[in-house]
């Protein structure tokens, strides 16, 4: 698949409204930890260790979207390394600041990450953990990464698949509601943005996590830390009490875990992909041009010398 058709593919995906994202990107800092965002962080660390290249440099994309959990455990993978905490605007990194910059007494002890809208230096490595598929435009998110990561760098990253909270957005639907949340693109098509941001030898893997809750108050709880609905046909005003208490009663009907154990289960689709950043080319400059009559000229004289004359 050629450059063009990728980018004319990526005009394709699942629209996503850019002011909620926005929005939410705003809104994530303050959010609850998600559980599931720590969960697939510690997931995805485990797969450094099947990649030689040994980062300097490495960037925490957008932390706040993706939970620090993972901080620590690419840190330990890499305890020599720098790490530069990259976020979407000054807000939330005067806030990165505030909540993880260690006391001063304790920068004498360990390294402490430096925090940029973009890295000053180029990275070897570029860590962005659940954060894309709430992103309105990724693919200039990967053009980001890109331009944030070194020759022969590569990027890290995890987020939802299409099949995420299938059951969910099928209860919507059968309820006659607007969509439960926006949808999700599918492995093979971030694969195609990454060659078509310049990235090679795209590896993209995927998973499906089912979690149960004791009730729907559990459920909701943890839904509100995942993020936002960004589809464009959601609710677009506030809902009253009688469509809340039927939203309830819906879930606990609708959303019982198979197993027969009376709790209610959500399955995610996770998708993990890493990609290269390709070598430099050489540059024109250190190209030598010899002229086809150049070449003649000195043929009769090497000849000679072989001669001997």
């Amino acid at each position: 698949m050629s450059a063009n058709s990728s980018l004319e593919k990526s005009e394709l995906l699942p629209p996503l409204d850019p002011l909620a994202a926005k929005r939410w990107s705003r809104l994530a800092m303050h959010a609850p930890a998600a559980w599931l965002h720590d969960e697939v962080g510690k997931r995805m660390a485990q797969r450094l260790a099947l990649i030689r290249n040994q980062p300097q440099h490495w960037v925490h994309w957008q932390a706040s979207m993706g939970g620090w959990a993972s901080q620590a455990l690419v840190s330990q993978q890499y305890p020599q390394a720098r790490c530069t905490v990259v976020e979407a605007n000054e807000s939330l990194l005067s806030q990165a600041r505030q909540k993880w910059m260690p006391p001063w007494w304790r920068r004498w002890l360990t390294a402490s990450p430096q925090f940029a809208l973009m890295p000053d230096q180029p990275a070897q490595m570029l860590w962005a953990n659940m954060g894309l598929h709430m992103q309105a435009r990724p693919q200039a998110v990967m053009a980001q990464w890109h331009a944030a990561l070194a020759p022969e760098g590569f990027v890290m990253f995890s987020c939802l698949g299409p099949d995420t909270l299938q059951t969910l957005k099928s209860l919507h639907l059968q309820q006659g509601w607007p969509p439960a949340a926006h949808n999700f693109t599918d492995m093979h098509d971030w694969g195609d943005m990454l060659l078509a941001s310049g990235f090679a030898q795209p590896v993209m893997d995927m998973e499906r996590i089912t979690l149960t809750y004791a009730d729907e108050n559990a459920l909701l709880a943890e839904l509100r830390t995942l993020g936002r609905n960004l589809h464009p046909q959601r609710f677009q005003g506030l809902r009253g009490r009688q469509w809340l208490l039927r939203f309830r009663e819906a879930l606990r009907m609708g959303l019982l875990a198979p197993d027969s154990s009376g709790r209610l289960a959500l399955t995610f689709e996770i998708i993990y992909g890493h990609a290269f950043k390709l070598p430099a080319k050489p540059s024109q400059s250190n190209l030598v041009e010899v002229s086809l009559q150049d070449l003649r000229m000195q043929l009769p004289s090497r000849r000679n010398d072989k001669l001997g004359t």
